[in-house]
């Protein structure tokens, strides 16, 4: 069996709990190593937790690991390792990724341009409606919205994201074939078949009250910038602005009436520096992201606005595959300034990335 169905394995029984698992297999050296450790040597390895070296090993025992593969494939649930290309890019740069994650739905590499949208569980109407009208908005330039799932606003950002024919990743403190809150069974599916619902927590595992601020880093984590629209001054939505901060990602928030204690959350963050938003326009300015923005007067490009980089990347490409390296050297662009401007063809749909990291015009925008 190859390395990948070890980290299955670990992530099934640390699920979590990344910090210990990283620092469990980094011990051994890699997660086949820890996986066949004895109890002595599992003695001395950090990362055991509280159940204690044997603890452990009586449910490693317990799992068998093919069986548990072919279970989550037989589920119609995929299972994505840190070390596979289409492991979230902006996921794997947080200080503690997941090493695995389970998903029902789809990755794609254009997700990277994606922002947060979180909130109460029980927000205004007015909240409601903002949410909605920004995910909606976003969604419809092609940046992917990310939540929680939960009741609220979080329930408001998926809707609004599917409304604007975009795509929304719903992040789950449950596995990712829990429905929580079960009126969302039918947002689920919806979003399976227009982005992905994702989690940490194996197949079966139930909601539990640790497990929400645990999943509210890969909220963050996802994104590249995090948006707080009505949140208590105490509430789970601050905590994922705390985790954007940490990981050196925008925190913006939604003004909201002053007598409403679901805008003190927003309002304070505010104070604090985060960028004040009136509407979808203000996060794509803070993301620096402007032309994404279609823009109908502009002449060529199928109405669709170039930077000079990915002028310069676009005169490169034709129908037939050029591998990025190529791109790189013939454009003379910094790397990544190159994986950005392609990241942007690629969402405005005029360059579509192969298997390989190659890349070819999707004919859309061909002069």
């Amino acid at each position: 069996m190859d390395e990948r169905i070890y980290w299955l394995g670990w992530q099934c029984l640390l699920p979590g709990a990344g910090s210990r698992l990283w620092s469990l297999v980094r011990h051994f050296g890699s997660p086949r190593a820890a996986w066949e450790a004895n109890v002595k040597d599992l003695s001395g390895a950090p990362g055991i937790g509280d159940e204690g070296p044997e603890g452990l090993a009586r449910r490693r025992s317990g799992l068998d690991l093919a069986q548990t593969a072919a279970k989550l494939e037989s589920a119609g649930i995929s299972y994505i390792c840190h070390t596979e290309p289409s492991y979230p890019e902006n996921l794997l740069q947080i200080f503690d990724p997941p090493p695995v994650i389970f998903v029902r739905g789809s990755i794609k590499s254009t997700d990277k341009l994606a922002v947060a949208v979180v909130g109460s569980r029980k927000p205004s109407p007015y909240g409601l409606a903002v949410a909605e009208k920004l995910a909606k908005d976003l969604a419809a330039v092609g940046v992917a919205v990310v939540s929680g799932m939960a009741r609220g606003i979080d329930t408001a950002g998926h809707k609004g994201a599917l409304a604007g024919g975009g795509r929304t990743i719903a992040v789950l403190g449950c596995g990712p074939d829990v429905v929580y809150p079960r009126e969302n069974h039918r947002l689920v599916e919806k979003i399976i078949n227009n982005g992905a619902v994702l989690s940490e927590f194996p197949p079966g595992t139930v909601p539990e009250a640790w497990h929400f601020p645990v999943r509210n880093r890969i909220i963050s984590g996802l994104a590249r910038g995090t948006v707080v629209v009505e949140a208590a001054e105490r509430s789970g939505a601050l905590i994922t602005a705390d985790f954007a901060l940490e990981q050196g990602r925008d925190v913006m928030a939604v003004p909201g009436n002053v007598v409403n204690p679901l805008t003190r959350g927003p309002h304070r963050l505010i104070k604090q520096g985060a960028r004040l938003v009136e509407g979808a326009g203000d996060i794509i300015d803070e993301l620096g992201l402007e032309n994404i923005f279609p823009l109908p007067e502009a002449a060529g490009h199928s109405g669709l606005k170039m930077s000079s980089e990915e002028e310069a990347l676009y005169s490169l490409l034709s129908l037939d595959p050029v591998a990025l390296d190529e791109l790189i050297g013939r454009s003379g662009l910094l790397p990544q300034k190159a994986m950005a401007a392609l990241m942007y063809l690629e969402i405005k749909g005029l360059v579509k990335q192969m298997p390989g990291r190659l890349y070819v015009r999707t004919g859309r925008g061909a002069f």
